[in-house]
């Protein structure tokens, strides 16, 4: 049988007869080896309800992707006008599945420290697939025009329904496959990312569940790195609105990495974003949920090390007062990463060059905290900052401890004055012919206590050196700043596929936008 009528029969078929590796093929024949091969690898297989059925088959199948993933990467000059349709079917027919139900339906639930994955049952089918499609595109070969036909906008709406996969390698490679894809057909960059923003948006105020946000960011950020400049208001609206929005949902820290360096590249990029941005984060800053507050200051600390000077003195009023407030937070990583921002070199040379504004924002809580917080660690850390400050301006720092000493005392004053009120109020009450039949009421203590630590003597120098020495002694900066919350038994088959998981591509750079697409 020929091979042109042998590709013409049925798939099933195929399956019937050995094909002939390439390289016994003659030059006139591989063409048609190549669309019969592409045609073979069009047919399904059973991995989920008998993953023991058709294991020749499945075997054929397998050495006939993985042939042509190394054809395709060795040989030039096969990728011909009659490829384009047979090889986009083929992925089509391969990868555009309704996905199965979510294992995890709540998403919001989801620890992706414990939780483990629902890995792709088909995956050794997949993974060549996958593979065969980027040799496809990457290949010098590969013409565009010739594909614009059959990787149309349908295709890759079909193509981003599958990024809410649970299987994480199949997200790494939709991730190298949709970003070849932006990079090669200019035509459908602006439709990819507004079908992304969609799906952010679904994510944010509908569902908050979806597995691909933190791939789809990561795509983002390599296409905000590529934008030209001045950046169009299109792109601003999608930081202000789609972007920053995304602090909201309950799991951030499942992409928080990615989201966090797609808006650090807008703010190189324009840095007027950067007071609108910082407000926005200020906004959503959490107020009970302590992991999260300490991503905000991961994040908030990666956007100072890019801030101007002058953008830095819009902000630097509200940002200040927040920190002010996580230095005083009883829980101490949140206290501890706040304190941290000291040990950044250009944060502190913009806070030495506004000191007169931050000091007297930041000292009554490094004041106050140096002697009352519980943990003895921060205690070290708040001596180190406030040795900063004594350094940077002697006689700002001594106006602000009077001050601060000053304003306690008019506190206890007040203190004094309320319970003075009190005491009138119970010698009042004690007329009452009921008072004795109620001891409950005249046995309480209705002093207010002043805050430990007032009456401690004043902040010294040497102190501060003596304190600040100490704790870099036992300080680890490399340490974790979340735990893991418990050791969980794994799923061993789900570690070890993981594990040998090679990624499509570690970096995606985009190509300059030179049509301002």
């Amino acid at each position: 049988m020929s091979l042109v009528a042998f590709c013409n029969g049925d798939l099933e078929y195929l399956y019937q007869f050995n094909l002939i590796i390439f390289k016994d093929a003659s030059a006139t024949d591989k063409e048609d080896l190549f669309v019969q091969k592409i045609r073979q690898c069009c047919v399904l297989f059973d991995f989920v309800s008998d993953p023991l059925s058709d294991l020749k088959w499945k075997e054929v199948k397998r050495a006939a992707l993985h042939e042509m993933v190394e054809y395709v990467t060795t040989q030039r000059g096969v990728i011909t006008d009659a490829i384009y349709p047979e090889a986009v079917n083929m992925f089509a027919i391969n990868l555009f599945r309704t996905l199965p139900p979510s294992s995890n339906p709540n998403g919001a639930e989801f620890d992706p420290e414990e939780d483990e994955p629902t890995l792709e049952a088909a995956w050794p089918h997949l993974q060549l697939v996958y593979e065969f499609f980027l040799r496809f595109l990457e290949s010098p070969d590969f013409q565009p025009n010739s594909a614009k036909k059959y990787i149309d906008q349908k295709f890759v709406l079909q193509l981003l329904e599958l990024f809410d996969s649970e299987d994480p390698r199949e997200r790494d490679f939709l991730k190298t496959t949709l970003h070849r894809i932006y990079g090669k057909f200019l035509g459908l960059r602006a439709y990819i990312r507004k079908q992304i923003n969609n799906i952010f948006y679904s994510f944010i105020y509908e569902t908050e569940h979806h597995n691909g946000i933190a791939e789809l960011l990561e795509i983002l950020g390599s296409i905000i790195n590529g934008f030209a400049l001045p950046l169009k208001d299109e792109h601003k609206v999608f930081l202000l609105k789609v972007l920053l929005p995304l602090h909201k949902v309950k799991s951030l820290s499942v992409y928080h990495p990615q989201l966090a360096y797609c808006v650090v590249q807008f703010l190189e990029k324009d840095p007027s974003l950067t007071e609108p941005v910082i407000k926005c984060l200020l906004k959503f800053w959490p107020k009970t949920h302590s992991p999260k507050e300490v991503m905000f200051l991961n994040e908030l600390e990666e956007i100072l090390d890019v801030i101007e000077p002058a953008e830095f003195q819009k902000v630097m009023e509200p940002l200040f007062s927040q920190l002010a407030k996580c230095v005083s937070s009883p829980h101490f990583q949140v206290a501890e990463r706040a304190l941290y921002y000291w040990n950044n070199e250009y944060i502190m040379s913009l806070i030495s060059d506004n000191a007169a504004v931050i000091l007297p924002i930041m000292f009554p809580s490094l004041y106050r905290n140096s002697k009352s917080h519980w943990n003895k660690t921060i205690h070290g850390l708040i001596y180190n900052a406030l040795k900063l400050f004594m350094e940077m301006n002697q006689k700002l720092f001594d106006e602000c401890t009077q001050h601060y000493k000053q304003e306690r005392q008019k506190e206890k004053e007040r203190q004094r004055d309320r319970e003075d009120m009190w005491g009138r109020v119970e010698h009042l009450a004690q007329r009452n012919p009921g008072y004795q039949s109620a001891p409950s009421l005249h046995n309480n203590n209705l002093s207010v206590t002043s805050p430990p630590g007032d009456d401690d003597p004043d902040i010294t120098y040497e102190k501060l050196e003596a304190e600040a020495r100490e704790v870099r002694k036992v300080r680890n900066k490399e340490k974790p700043l979340l735990r893991r919350k418990s050791e969980l038994p794994h799923d061993n088959y789900t570690v070890r596929a993981l594990s040998d998981h090679k990624r499509a591509d570690e970096f995606l750079p985009t190509p300059p936008d030179v049509n301002k697409c």
